[in-house]
């Protein structure tokens, strides 16, 4: 079966993994089931519903993810937030303690200190492994990462993580969006659960929300118990869609990789920008850690300008690169965290955070690398 043919190269499992093959026509595509109604009693005796995160399309999306992901099963969600909020509210109760990284997705971290708290679960913070060590209690249930981190592109040794959860019966979880299943596959490193919001590079065309965990099946089992109480799902036409979108995840991250990589040392000798937030680099500060683990740096960069009275004049002068929301799509985006994704945070939060109001985020698509260098060069002339 491809799904579990661990010999296959990531390249191939994009395009083949979890296809529905429909034996009527013998369509190369999954066909779209946009039904909300099927028959039952039926020959599988299973109930087959979209709340139930069992339809077809939603079955190829799960099976794909999981072989990219080396795991055993996988869930597709309509957000990466329904993605996240469902895996904590399935493994925490109240009375129980997590650990999450500092620097998180501003979504997540806004989760974690508004909804987690208000159902009397405890959280602490932390930035390395020996502060996740710290920070953990006798009823902690849950360490939650990301690597590379949003938006600082900040990264933990995962092995070292995994071993701390598996040391203290702790679910180790991690956000993965930023690197991929292509570039960083954290399951064979020892962590339990990994999730994405398949809205960026997973779809890659910025036309779809989307989330996914994968992870070993009784996690997942757990997991679907608690989603279809919550209602999280996806509809098919949006599956067809994430499903077209993941059949080019391997191409478009080798691109997506070598332009960031340029432009993070172009930007990194600009006399304009202070620093340059990119693990590929060999001046990064988790760079070693990147690399092995690593397979590639993916596209998401930051650099902070050296005065941040020119942010506007730099994003009004850009030609190519869009000042928008969201990342991950073949085309490149710019935004600035404070206004946007930590928007919600407390400016003290998002100084302990290191998000500063010079902070740039750059997600690096997939044009011409030379005209995103000359479209930066040209907006930063401005400043």
């Amino acid at each position: 079966m491809i799904d579990a043919d661990r010999s296959l190269q990531p390249s191939t499992l994009c395009i083949h993994a979890g296809t529905h093959l429909d034996a009527a026509t013998g369509g190369a595509c999954s066909p779209i089931y946009p039904s909300t109604a099927f028959a039952f009693p039926n020959a599988s005796h299973t109930p087959v519903y979209p709340r139930f995160f069992n339809t077809p399309n939603q079955q190829v999306i799960n099976r794909k993810l999981a072989a990219l992901e080396q795991g055993e099963d996988a869930l597709v969600f309509g957000s990466g937030m329904a993605a996240i909020s469902t895996l904590l509210f399935a493994f925490l109760k109240p009375g129980d303690h997590a650990v999450f990284q500092a620097d998180l997705y501003g979504g997540t971290q806004q989760l974690v200190t508004r909804e987690l708290v208000r159902f009397g679960i405890e959280i602490s913070f932390g930035r390395t492994v020996a502060e996740f060590a710290a920070a953990r209690r006798e009823n902690t249930r849950l360490i939650y990462v990301e690597s590379p981190s949003n938006p600082l592109l900040q990264c933990v040794d995962l092995a070292a993580v995994a071993a701390l959860g598996r040391e203290h019966h702790a679910l180790t979880v991690i956000d993965n969006t930023f690197a991929t299943p292509i570039n960083q596959n954290p399951l064979p490193l020892g962590f339990d659960v990994v999730v994405h919001s398949a809205t960026k590079y997973l779809n890659g065309h910025s036309d779809v929300n989307a989330g996914v965990v994968v992870a070993a099946g009784q996690i997942i089992r757990r997991l679907t118990d608690c989603a279809l109480k919550h209602g999280g799902m996806l509809d098919a036409h949006s599956c067809y869609q994430l499903e077209r979108g993941l059949k080019t995840l391997a191409v478009r991250m080798r691109q997506h990789n070598a332009n960031a990589e340029q432009l993070a040392r172009f930007l990194q000798q600009h006399a304009a920008v202070a620093r340059v937030n990119y693990p590929g680099l060999p001046g990064h500060p988790d760079h070693a850690i990147a690399k092995r683990q690593m397979r590639g740096f993916s596209g998401m960069l930051s650099f902070e300008l050296r005065d941040p009275a020119q942010l506007d004049a730099f994003l009004t002068r850009l030609r190519l690169i869009m000042p928008a929301l969201s990342l991950g799509g073949v085309e490149s985006l710019v935004c600035i965290p404070s206004r946007t994704s930590h928007r919600l945070m407390t400016p003290a939060e998002r100084l302990q955070a290191g998000i500063s109001d010079g902070l740039v985020r750059l997600s690096v698509g997939i044009e011409d690398v030379n005209d995103l260098i000359a479209d930066v060069a040209q907006a930063l002339g401005a400043v």
